[in-house]
């Protein structure tokens, strides 16, 4: 495979694009967060295409924007890319 089109290193370069825009902006107070949505999004769209599809199977937006209004909230203690009191 080529390693350009390597799923992992993609997920791997996201992930360190991310913490290095944390390590800019959690000085400032600005929580950086990488998410990720590993499930099939309930759309009209996808209904078409998968009507036999269970609610178990797909996930529904409202709950993606309540998991994503989460970190906005959260305290910075709990930041992931950035320990709380670490110094970059």
């Amino acid at each position: 495979m080529d390693p350009l089109r390597s799923p992992v290193a993609r997920a791997a370069a996201q992930r360190i694009l991310a913490q290095s825009i944390a390590r800019e902006l959690a000085p400032r107070g600005i929580h950086v967060a990488y998410v990720l949505v590993d499930a099939v999004i309930d759309t009209a769209a996808v209904r078409t295409r998968f009507p036999e599809a269970s609610n178990d199977f797909l996930i529904k937006p409202s709950a993606i924007a309540d998991e994503l209004w989460h970190p906005n909230r959260q305290h910075s203690s709990a930041w992931s890319f950035l320990p709380f009191g670490e110094k970059w």
